[in-house]
C-alpha cells in the first residue's frame, strides 16, 4: 500500500489506541493463570491477533463479546506442533518460555523482520533449564522441547528485557521455588515493571526483585486464585499515542484521551521530550492537550525507550538546532536497523541526521522537501515519515504503508480524523 500525506494543521480530540505491550502480557497471564479472564479494551494490532493465536494454540479458549475478551484457561497444554507469533519481538521473546513448558517438540516461527531477528538467547539459556533447543545457526525457526524446570540461572539484559519477561511468565506458571535470576545489563527496566504489575493484576507469583540484578522466586506455596476471575482493562498506548503528540506539537491542537500519567510504559517518557522543546502542553490524568508553538532542539537519553526514537526524529526535524538522543545501540534488531533507516529516509526529505557512537544527532529547523520515502517494512518509520510531512513544502509518499497494521492499523484513519490529508492506494 502506498498513502500520500499532504501538509495539514490538525484539531480535535482523539482517543489512544490499545497498548500491545500491555495487552500480549494480559494475554500471557490469562494463559498462565488457570480459570477465566476478562479483558477489556483489548488490542486489534497484528501482533496482538498473533498474541491471541499463540495462546488458543496452547490451551485457552477465547470469546469476543462486546469489546471484551473472554479468554478460560486451564493451564499450559499445547495442541499443537507448530507455534507462528507472526512479527513480533515481543511475541516470540515472551512466548517461547511458555512454549517450551510443553514436554513435547514444538517449532516456533514467525513472519518478516522477525525471521532475521538473533535468537542467540534461547540456545543459551534454555539448554540450563532442561529444554532441548534447536536454532536454525541462532535465528528462526526454533525447536524446543521441555519441560522447562526454573533453576538458578544467570542471563544478560543488554538485548532486550521481552526475554526477561518470558522467563519471568515461565518460572511463574512452573510454581518455581527457591531460584533466582540474575541479570546483567537489564535494559528497558519500564518494561519489566509492566511485566510484574501484570503478573500481579493475574494473582501470579511474584518474584523478590532485588534492584532489577536479582528476581527470586521464594519456597512459598502459590495458589494461583485459581477460583477468582481476572478482569483488566488494557490501558492506552504510549508507544502509538506518542506519534499523536508529537503531531500535536509539529501542527497541532489537539486532545487525546485514554493515556494513564501513573502508567508503567517506557514511552511515557516522550512527555519529557515535548516538554523540552518549548511545546504547549496541558497534563490532565486521562488527557493531554498539545499545540504547535516554535520548538527548539532537544537533548533525550532513550536507552530505555528506544520505541520512541522514529518519533522524536520528526519532533526533532521542526525543533530549531540541533537535537542530541542517545541509546542507538538499542535500534540495531528491530524491525529495520531503525538508526540507519531513519537517516537514510529523512534523508530524503532533507533532514540530516549524523550517527556517532551511541548517539544520534539531527539537524533540525530546516523546511521539509516533498519526497517519496519507504517504510522499510517498519511499522514506526511509517508513522514518524507521516508526521515529516505536516509542515513539509510538499506531500510526501510513504511505500509499504501497510506496516503501520503490526501496532497501529487505526493510524491513518486517526490522523485523518484530525485533519490530515491522506490519500491510500493499493
Amino acid at each position: 500500500m502506498i498513502a500520500t500525506i499532504h501538509p495539514s494543521e490538525i484539531k480535535g480530540t482523539i482517543q489512544a489506541p490499545a497498548s500491545k505491550s500491555s495487552m500480549q502480557r494480559a494475554c500471557a497471564a490469562a494463559l498462565v493463570k488457570t480459570g477465566t479472564s476478562i479483558i477489556y479494551n483489548p488490542g486489534y494490532s497484528n501482533d496482538d491477533r498473533a498474541a491471541l493465536q499463540v495462546i488458543q494454540q496452547l490451551g485457552a479458549t477465547i470469546q469476543n463479546e462486546n469489546n471484551r475478551l473472554i479468554i478460560a484457561s486451564k493451564g499450559i497444554n499445547a495442541n499443537t506442533q507448530h507455534i507462528n507469533c507472526g512479527e513480533s519481538g515481543l511475541g516470540i521473546r515472551m512466548f517461547t518460555a511458555l512454549i517450551a513448558l510443553n514436554p513435547t517438540s514444538i517449532v516456533i516461527t514467525g513472519e518478516g523482520s522477525l525471521l532475521q531477528r538473533p535468537m542467540d538467547f534461547f540456545d543459551q539459556i534454555l539448554p540450563q533449564l532442561q529444554v532441548k533447543v534447536q536454532t536454525n545457526q541462532g535465528k528462526l525457526p526454533i525447536e524446543v522441547t521441555g519441560p522447562l524446570t526454573p533453576s538458578n540461572i544467570t542471563i544478560d539484559g543488554t538485548l532486550s528485557s521481552q526475554f526477561l519477561t518470558g522467563l519471568l511468565m515461565a518460572y511463574a506458571a512452573a510454581d518455581a521455588k527457591d531460584v533466582s535470576i540474575k541479570v546483567n545489563n537489564l535494559k528497558s527496566i519500564p518494561y519489566i515493571d509492566l511485566t510484574l504489575k501484570v503478573m500481579e493484576h493475574f494473582f501470579l507469583k511474584i518474584p523478590h526483585n532485588d534492584g532489577y540484578h536479582n528476581f527470586y522466586f521464594d519456597k512459598t506455596t502459590h495458589t494461583n486464585a485459581q477460583n477468582t476471575m481476572v478482569e483488566y482493562e488494557v490501558e492506552g498506548d504510549w508507544s502509538g499515542a506518542a506519534f499523536l503528540l508529537v503531531a500535536g506539537a509539529i501542527a497541532g491542537n489537539i486532545t487525546v484521551n485514554g493515556l494513564d500519567i501513573y502508567s508503567t510504559q517506557a514511552d511515557k517518557a516522550i512527555i519529557q521530550a515535548l516538554i523540552d522543546t518549548g511545546c504547549i502542553i496541558s497534563i490532565e490524568p486521562h488527557q493531554i492537550h498539545i499545540q504547535k508553538s516554535n520548538l527548539r532542539a532537544f537533548h533525550f537519553n532513550a536507552t530505555d525507550c528506544p520505541d520512541l526514537f522514529p518519533p522524536l526524529v520528526a519532533l526533532a526535524a521542526y525543533c530549531e538546532g540541533t537535537t542530541v538522543i542517545e541509546g542507538t545501540e538499542r535500534l540495531t534488531h528491530k524491525e529495520s536497523n531503525r538508526a540507519l533507516t531513519l537517516q537514510e529516509e529523512f534523508g530524503k526529505l532533507g533532514i540530516n541526521i549524523q550517527l556517532q557512537d551511541n548517539l544520534m544527532m539531527i539537524e533540525g529547523g530546516t523546511e521539509l522537501q516533498a519526497a517519496t520515502v519507504s517504510s522499510r517494512h517498519d511499522h514506526r518509520i511509517a508513522m514518524a515519515c507521516a508526521l515529516a510531512a505536516l509542515k513539509a513544502n510538499g506531500p510526501v509518499v510513504i511505500q509499504s504503508a501497510e506496516a503501520i497494521n503490526k501496532s497501529y492499523p487505526d493510524f491513518y484513519h486517526h490522523i485523518s480524523a484530525l485533519g490530515v490529508v491522506v490519500s491510500l492506494h493499493h
